[in-house]
């Protein structure tokens, strides 16, 4: 079993940063897939980014040149540096986690981007 405990949401004003981490704990022996995804009030969860264990990575086009991910496999954490937020960036944040394969999610994390 593997958990996977987030952090760094918060409330930030229109054009500022916010950096979140998630880090997975428990019987892990690697870490395929890496992702963030986010779900706005009455919206689909929606995938934001995602990085391979070999480095690869993938954006959704809202966020393309405004986010980054990127992943330390000695401590099991996946980051994503968030620049240039927008009010339609607010969302609970989720990271998800594919091990041995199987998936695993967060518990989210709030961002809110104020205008």
């Amino acid at each position: 079993q593997v958990q996977l405990v987030e952090s760094g949401g918060g409330l930030v004003q229109a054009g500022g940063s916010l950096r979140l981490s998630c880090t997975a704990s428990g019987s892990i022996f690697g870490i395929a897939i890496m992702a963030w995804h986010r779900q706005a009030p009455g919206k689909q969860r929606d995938m934001v980014a995602i990085i391979t264990s070999s480095g690869n990575t993938n954006y959704a086009d809202s966020v393309q040149g405004r986010f980054t991910i990127s992943r330390d496999n000695v401590k099991n954490t996946v980051y994503l540096q968030m620049n240039s937020l927008k009010p339609e960036d607010t969302a609970v944040y989720y990271c998800f986690m594919i091990e041995r394969g199987t998936g695993y999610w967060g518990q989210g994390t709030q961002v809110t981007v104020s205008s």
